[in-house]
């Protein structure tokens, strides 16, 4: 009997230890490589532009490696703006030269997130399994970066060295850093900001922005910003005179709107567009979930025209603090890149 029991304990403790690691592994997987990254952010940023090339690569059927040309990664970035899915890079004026002379560019990165805020800017980019990184530090090296004592420190290269390559490149990459262990290139044109990004990162930070990236799950390409953000940029304080009035009395008419916590809007897989919007409570969700789909029904003061013009407008759900708009662009339309910039609308607070 005794043993029966120590056996069945043991079993019990398999089982619960089994369905621990199963539940791991579930929200594991359940995060989207979006929300993963968001962690690495710093946390002072305020704008975030996602682009997922790995997705993007697949959803156009590009056939690039490493060994494509430059030429290559440029006429797959046009397609890629012609489908609205590469507005959000910071790389788009200088893939080429990268995939030429550094190796890398969104022929063979997984993904790139690109952070502004008040102290500084970053491009996070995503490593494919199986990048060659001896050969990026030996390309760093070639071309004049200052190798850091540190496998994980920080390469200085600066504004003039990126001027003496073959082709334009963004100040962004001015200074670089191989995470190897966490497979991830950085980049900034501020070296020092560069130094402290570990201390800086956002890591598990719950608030309106990690609110909204997980709302969108996984995007081609995204635009999030903070509340504070979205409510500056996307507000219509930049509209002229006749168009604010127009949209005050348009708010009023839909019932009001409540300040945002964070925004995002973003590409999906298939061509649609959600729109994420996150709030103070569950409360303020539910009543702008109302009003802000009234807005995004009618006419687009600041943007000009309507909003139906631009897209079809599906179900608008208010989930906890949070509320989703699911679009569907009218052919010849690009929603994210010309709503991600205001003034629009149903996104001003």
């Amino acid at each position: 009997m005794r043993r029966r029991w120590i056996l069945l304990l043991a079993l019990a403790i398999l089982v619960v230890a089994a369905v621990a690691v199963v539940g791991w592994r579930l929200r594991t997987d359940d995060r989207s490589r979006f929300a993963t990254a968001l962690e690495l952010a710093p946390t002072s940023a305020a704008r975030f532009s996602w682009t997922d090339w790995a997705a993007v690569r697949s959803e156009l059927g590009a056939d690039l490696s490493a060994s494509s040309s430059g030429a290559d990664v440029d006429d797959f970035l046009q397609d890629a703006f012609d489908r609205d899915l590469a507005s959000t890079t910071a790389l788009d004026a200088s893939a080429p030269t990268l995939q030429d002379e550094l190796g890398f560019s969104p022929a063979t990165l997984g993904w790139e997130l690109f952070t502004q805020g008040k102290d500084g800017a970053l491009v996070l980019m995503g490593l494919p399994d199986g990048f060659d990184v001896a050969g990026l530090r030996e390309r760093l090296r070639a071309v004049g970066f200052e190798e850091p004592d540190d496998a994980d420190g920080v390469w200085r290269g600066g504004v003039d060295l990126l001027e003496g390559l073959g082709g334009p490149v963004t100040p962004e990459l001015a200074a670089l850093q191989i995470d190897e262990d966490a497979g991830v290139l950085v980049g900034s044109d501020d070296p020092d900001f560069l130094a402290r990004r570990d201390e800086l990162a956002r890591g598990g930070e719950e608030d309106g922005v990690s609110d909204v990236v997980t709302a969108v799950g996984p995007a081609l390409s995204a635009s999030v910003a903070t509340g504070d953000q979205a409510c500056s940029e996307l507000a219509m304080t930049d509209a002229d005179p006749a168009d604010r009035t127009r949209a005050t009395e348009l708010v009023e008419q839909a019932g009001g709107v409540h300040p945002l916590t964070g925004f995002a809007i973003a590409a999906q897989p298939g061509g649609g567009i959600r729109v994420a919007m996150a709030f103070e409570n569950d409360e303020q969700a539910r009543e702008d979930a109302d009003s802000r789909s009234r807005l995004a029904a009618g006419p687009a003061p600041g943007q000009g025209g309507s909003f139906p013009e631009r897209f079809e407008l599906g179900k608008v759900v208010a989930n906890g603090r949070v509320l989703t708009m699911a679009m569907t662009p009218v052919e010849g339309t690009y929603v994210l890149s010309d709503l991600s910039h205001g003034p629009v609308l149903f996104a001003t607070c």
